[in-house]
């Protein structure tokens, strides 16, 4: 029995999976990862100053005119996503996602931790209303005069207690966590781990080999023939 088998018939028998999920897992459905040789801060400078709550304050121009390139409204939810709903038809399935893309939510998935929040979800700065994200790309100002944002986690900006409470709820809830497409270095994010189940196995589905202190199974590879392999599983599975 090969790796990839095993870990499949694992998650099969599992009851509760926990997924937490990075770029790697948008990457096939057209969203540019951030750190590779292809993403989106190739050539830039500063990527974490224009990601941060100071550029965003003092250079909101230069902060618009780089977060525009990360919407990508015509990106559609890929196998990785469709898996991951397939398997809540039966098992309690949760998904804590770095990414701010909404993909997971747009796939069908019901128990998402969006940690960073959402690109999609856009409000004004000065009176608090939330707008739709059109507008938002067709211009930062709010009709009261405000600026408008996308509620997501900048640099130099705190999480809520609320996002971290569901996240560790979501990790102290499952048999196998399973880590995809991230490089798992980012905090509080890779923190999250510390959080599974004594006997709670971790699974790691990645391009590279993340560093990982206790007993791990990692896959290394394109996580999409895994999850293509698992979904046939799961068809196969059903009545």
């Amino acid at each position: 029995m090969t790796k990839e088998t095993a870990m499949i018939e694992q998650l099969l028998q599992a009851k509760s999976i926990t997924f937490l999920t990075g770029a790697g897992v948008s990457t096939p459905s057209g969203i540019p990862d951030y750190r590779s040789l292809h993403g989106i801060y190739q050539g830039l400078d500063q990527p974490e100053y224009l990601l941060s709550a100071t550029c965003l304050k003092r250079d909101p121009e230069k902060f618009y005119s780089f977060i525009k390139q990360l919407y990508h409204p015509d990106a559609l939810p890929n196998v990785i996503h469709q898996t991951i709903h397939e398997l809540e038809k039966t098992h309690n399935v949760w998904v804590v996602s770095q990414n701010i893309d909404g993909l997971h939510d747009r796939a069908g998935s019901t128990q998402v931790v969006n940690f960073h929040g959402s690109l999609y979800h856009v409000y004004c700065q000065s009176c608090g209303k939330e707008v739709p994200y059109a507008d938002y790309l067709a211009s930062d100002r709010h009709l009261c005069g405000g600026r408008l944002r996308p509620a997501i986690v900048l640099y130099e900006e705190g999480f809520t207690p609320q996002t971290i409470k569901e996240a560790v709820r979501a990790v102290e809830a499952a048999d196998i966590v399973v880590i995809v497409g991230t490089t798992f270095q980012v905090h509080p994010f890779c923190d999250l781990i510390e959080y599974k189940q004594k006997n709670a196995q971790v699974f790691v589905v990645n391009q590279t080999p993340i560093h990982l202190r206790g007993q791990k199974e990692q896959l290394i590879g394109n996580a999409v023939d895994f999850f293509q392999a698992l979904y046939q599983k799961l068809k196969e599975a059903q009545p």
